[in-house]
C-alpha cells in the first residue's frame, strides 16, 4: 500500500443518482462507512449521473457508492461510470447497491461495478469490500 493510502482515509460519495427519493437506507450505509473510519460526502437527493459524477471528480473521492430502489440501474450506473472514465475518473472505484435483479448483475460487474449488495446486507461486508477495492485498485502498491 502507498504512504498516502496509509496517511488518509477512504473518501466516499454516497449517491442515489436520478429520481430516487428513498434515502434512509444511503443514510444508514453513509454512518456506516463513516463510523468505520471513512471520509464520506453525500450528494443529496435527486442528484443526475452528470452531476455524481462532476462532485466525484471535485471532491477527488476514492469510491462512488451508487445506490437506487426504482429499477434504474442499468441506465443511471453504467452512465456514472462512463462520465467518470471520460472525466479523468477511471481509477475511482465505484460500487453499488439497492433493489438489482440477480440478471442485471453480471452486466454491472463486467462495467467494474462491484458489490452490488441489496436491502439486508451486512454493513461489515460492504465496508470491507470497499476497502479491498481501493486497497486494490486505487491505492496500488
Amino acid at each position: 500500500m502507498k504512504k498516502e493510502a496509509v496517511q488518509r482515509r477512504i473518501r466516499v460519495l454516497v449517491a442515489k443518482p436520478g429520481l430516487d427519493g428513498h434515502d434512509r437506507g444511503v443514510l444508514v450505509l453513509a454512518r456506516a462507512f463513516r463510523d468505520s473510519g471513512m471520509e464520506v460526502i453525500y450528494s443529496g437527493l435527486l442528484p443526475s449521473p452528470d452531476q455524481v459524477a462532476q462532485m466525484a471528480i471535485d471532491e477527488d473521492v476514492d469510491v462512488v457508492a451508487l445506490s437506487l430502489l426504482n429499477g434504474a440501474h442499468m441506465t443511471a450506473f453504467p452512465r456514472v461510470k462512463r462520465l467518470l472514465d471520460k472525466l479523468g475518473g477511471n481509477d475511482i472505484v465505484v460500487v453499488g447497491g439497492g433493489i438489482i435483479p440477480e440478471e442485471d448483475k453480471p452486466k454491472l460487474l463486467k462495467l467494474g461495478i462491484t458489490g452490488l449488495y441489496g436491502p439486508g446486507s451486512s454493513f461489515e461486508e460492504i465496508v470491507e469490500h470497499v476497502r479491498a477495492r481501493v486497497s486494490k485498485e486505487r491505492w496500488k502498491a
